[in-house]
């Protein structure tokens, strides 16, 4: 049998990997009315404040944490509760469209809110029953009606206003899905301002792409960077924590297939020193997470031949994987942005990958994309391979190496790069992964489609300015990954080909 045929390794899927920390957000939602209408339709104001609790209770199934606060129908109810939106510390806005409102309701907080301001306008009835129909069901169903002038004034304030959520208040799947899509987009920016990404040695001599500021990222996404060193992750490594050790040995085996190799020299079955490298380095990273309440690193670090430190720095693939699949982003090579681009992925709930370009295949029209080091192990499309390897291609040292593909369908992917004037720049694609034969040569690959035209994709997306890693996540995410750039002001470009 070919080597190039489809490995024989388990086919069933991998367990998921639980979150180490679950994913919340603070989201407001306030509705708005005309208080003219109170004492003309008695209930009224009642039926429209059961709507606002229809929709938050509707808005807490996507795992946020909305705050309510209450009904808004005029200027001075808008000026009263401005501080205290402020004092919510909210990641998104959503504004309750209940029925006509002056703009009165909203001027102030278009003005003084600097998040994403979201206007709802949900019907309770498909259609009004015209036949019967009065003043005080159609200002029950009168959802949209303030929405244009709303619009109109925020844009002559200067406030770049989200498209408007539409539709029926129960029901309707489309407003769940557009609800939902929010939700993780109010996770990404709730993560992102509070991160603590640790960054951990230097840059691996001559990527001149990897180097970034850390100033810069701070100012773009809000994030912290820790500046970490070897030393702190190997006061763990050096005690002994058998029994540590041997849990996540154990761990390791259940998660993962071994299989015996097949062409590439490089390439062993896992020996037992190699796994007990891995576990011992794997124990010893969580550790020093705890210890530096780090939410994602990035880390490239050599250390000199034969020593400890050596063993450890080039022994953390394993335990890397496990932490990106549980939601801890981490990058290998130093690349802090890319480790940015995962975590926004995995706040999406679609992955996020580190990966790179392999080796084209003209054939299939596809392009291996995956890299060695972290993968996020929740979008497997079979239980991983570990291999051990004699050396890591181009770094210092050997051991365990994670090999997998990512479900078949469709991908994005994000890498973020940095122009000339230092402002940095998403690129994003959407594609497929197709079924394919990868090489068994203990890295993740899978086959990439773009389009018809290979070679024309790939020269659309290295013209756009990436650095040469990405997040690879699954589904088809660019749009989303568009407004979460709108909102961090950042230039977004999508790559395609017809």
């Amino acid at each position: 049998m070919s080597h190039s045929n489809t490995l024989t390794v388990s086919e069933t899927f991998i367990p998921t990997i639980p979150r180490r920390k679950q994913l919340t957000a603070r989201v407001g939602v306030f509705g708005v009315g005309h208080h003219t209408y109170w004492s003309q339709f008695p209930g009224l104001l009642n039926e429209l404040d059961g709507k606002q609790k229809i929709f938050c209770n509707k808005i807490r199934r996507f795992g946020v944490e909305p705050i309510d606060f209450g009904i808004v129908d005029n200027a001075s109810d808008a000026l009263e509760i401005l501080p205290k939106l402020k004092a919510a510390d909210l990641d998104i806005l959503f504004v309750d469209m209940l029925t006509y409102a002056t703009s009165s309701t909203i001027g102030i907080i278009f003005r003084n809110i600097n998040i994403p301001i979201i206007l709802v306008a949900l019907q309770p009835e498909p259609a009004m029953d015209y036949v019967h129909g009065t003043t005080y069901r159609q200002l029950c169903n009168d959802d949209f009606c303030a929405v244009p002038e709303f619009f109109g004034v925020a844009i002559r304030m200067g406030c770049k206003m989200p498209e408007v959520i539409l539709g029926t208040l129960e029901n309707d799947p489309v407003v769940d899905t557009e609800i939902a899509e929010w939700c993780r987009i109010a996770h990404v920016l709730h993560d992102l301002r509070r991160a603590r990404l640790g960054h951990l040695g230097h840059v691996l001599e001559s990527m001149l792409d990897m180097h970034t500021d850390p100033t810069a990222l701070t100012a773009a996404f809000g994030v912290h960077v820790v500046q970490c060193e070897p030393d702190q992750i190997f006061q763990f490594y050096r005690d002994d924590y058998s029994d540590e050790i041997e849990e996540k040995k154990n761990a390791i085996l259940e998660f993962f297939d071994t299989p015996d190799p097949i062409s590439d020299p490089l390439t062993t079955k896992l020996t037992d020193s190699d796994l007990y490298s891995a576990a011992k380095a794997a124990v010893a990273l969580e550790m020093f997470i705890d210890d530096q309440q780090l939410d994602g690193l990035a880390y490239y670090y050599e250390a000199a031949t034969g020593t400890p430190m050596r063993e450890l720095v080039t022994n953390l693939i394993v335990g890397n994987s496990l932490l990106t699949g549980a939601g801890f982003p981490m990058c290998g090579e130093f690349d802090i942005k890319t480790c940015v681009a995962m975590m926004i992925m995995d706040r999406l709930e679609i992955g996020g990958s580190f990966a790179e370009f392999h080796p084209i295949d003209f054939v299939r029209q596809t392009v291996l994309v995956g890299h060695d080091g972290p993968h996020h192990l929740n979008i497997a499309d079979r239980k991983p391979v570990l291999r051990s390897l004699q050396k890591y291609h181009g770094k210092p040292g050997s051991g365990a190496s994670v090999e997998f593909n990512i479900r078949k369908g469709p991908i994005t992917m994000l890498s973020i790069g940095v122009k000339s004037d230092g402002k940095f720049k998403f690129i994003v694609a959407e594609g497929e992964s197709l079924k394919g034969p990868i090489p068994p040569t203990g890295n993740t690959n899978t086959h990439g489609y773009f389009g018809s035209d290979i070679r024309e994709f790939l020269k659309r997306w290295v013209v756009e300015g990436p650095t040469h890693h990405f997040s690879l996540g699954i589904g088809h995410h660019a749009q989303t990954i568009r407004k979460i750039a709108d909102i961090l002001g950042i230039e977004c470009a999508i790559v395609s080909v017809s």
